[in-house]
């Protein structure tokens, strides 16, 4: 059943629809989409501040950009989203980018963004005193207020990424003040430096815990399946290297065309490395296939629960999941298998 209601974060416009679990599916425009809420962390809502809220929807903005269509809230994601820190004035720069090049179908067109003057005034426009771009904005940006989303904007222009046109208001308090916004070929540029990634590359980059006790599964299970699917695979503690470990993780990474991250670790021990080679890989916009031990699939954080993991067992059960995998994700690799 769905209907018109409340952001249950931000209070705002939004369609509700509820089933059989214990929570709410909703879609917000000004938490930037759909998303999936617990009755407990609903509950727990109530105690936020609007930093945290911010924190919780800048969280489901980047699951959704990594995949994650519907990302669920849960008290113990509430709890760990709280832990996190708030983005950099340059982070919510190039998510501004990132949105206006979601939206804009052709180059040269223009996203229209209506402010009120009157902020403080509910609904005026649709979504809380502002219109729908800007709520939307809101929640790419990790911003609180409209005007926090235009002087993004405005470094943006000055940047030459994007035309800003900002007129002045044509009426007293009240009315809304139209701006609009373009992105410039430097800033499809900046989206570029930003999303790269290594098309032509045969590299698969396994990042995992190098335990003798994970011998097998790499050689038979990881390193077999990236052979098969027409790719090199490249596990750091088989590289003869004269440099830092941690230079040529990063720069090997930078030279893959994915990377297989798996989780396995002893228990109550996460792979912090691990995490932060999937989370640098990410951030350069290479694919990561999240895969992990069945025995350890329930201790994965928070940050990387949603993602879709291969759970294996065995070597041979690994091998053949991650070969498909790879096959629908990446698609195979021109080497001889």
């Amino acid at each position: 059943m769905s209907n018109k209601h409340k952001c249950p974060i931000w209070e705002t416009p939004a369609t509700i629809t509820t089933g059989s679990r214990d929570g709410k599916n909703v879609n917000s425009s000004r938490a930037g989409g759909e998303y999936f809420i617990s009755g407990s962390a609903h509950t727990l809502l109530a105690t936020v501040t609007e930093q945290e809220k911010t924190l919780l929807t800048s969280w489901l903005v980047k699951q959704r950009r990594l995949g994650v269509s519907t990302p669920e809230i849960t008290s113990y994601i509430l709890d760990e989203v709280k832990k996190e820190k708030p983005s950099s004035v340059h982070e919510r720069a190039d998510n501004l980018l990132r949105y206006l090049n979601k939206k804009t179908e052709l180059i040269g067109s223009v996203i229209e963004l209506r402010r009120n003057l009157a902020d403080q005034m509910y609904g005026n426009h649709g979504a809380g005193g502002y219109g729908e771009t800007m709520a939307v904005l809101l929640a790419w940006t990790g911003s609180q207020k409209p005007t926090e989303v235009i002087t993004l904007a405005e470094y943006c222009d000055e940047q030459n990424w994007i035309t800003l046109n900002a007129p002045e208001p044509t009426s007293p308090v009240g009315d809304a003040t139209l701006y609009e916004l373009m992105l410039k070929p430097a800033g499809y540029a900046r989206l570029a430096e930003l999303d790269g990634t290594n098309p032509d590359s045969t590299q698969g980059f396994i990042a995992m815990w190098f335990d003798p006790s994970m011998k097998k599964n790499q050689e038979e299970g990881f390193e077999r399946a990236i052979e098969n699917s027409g790719y090199r695979p490249l596990c750091i503690n088989k590289k003869e290297t004269i440099n830092k470990i941690d230079d040529e993780i990063i720069a090997e990474i930078r030279r893959s065309r994915f990377v297989v991250a798996d989780f396995t670790s002893e228990p109550d021990k996460p792979r912090g490395g691990v995490y932060y080679e999937a989370g640098f890989a990410q951030g350069l916009n290479i694919p990561v296939i999240w895969t992990c031990h069945k025995d350890n699939i329930d201790h994965v954080h928070f940050d990387t629960r949603q993602f879709n993991h291969i759970v294996w067992e065995k070597a041979d059960d690994l091998r053949e999941k991650l070969e498909i995998r790879i096959g629908a994700v990446i698609g195979y690799g021109p080497l001889e298998k």
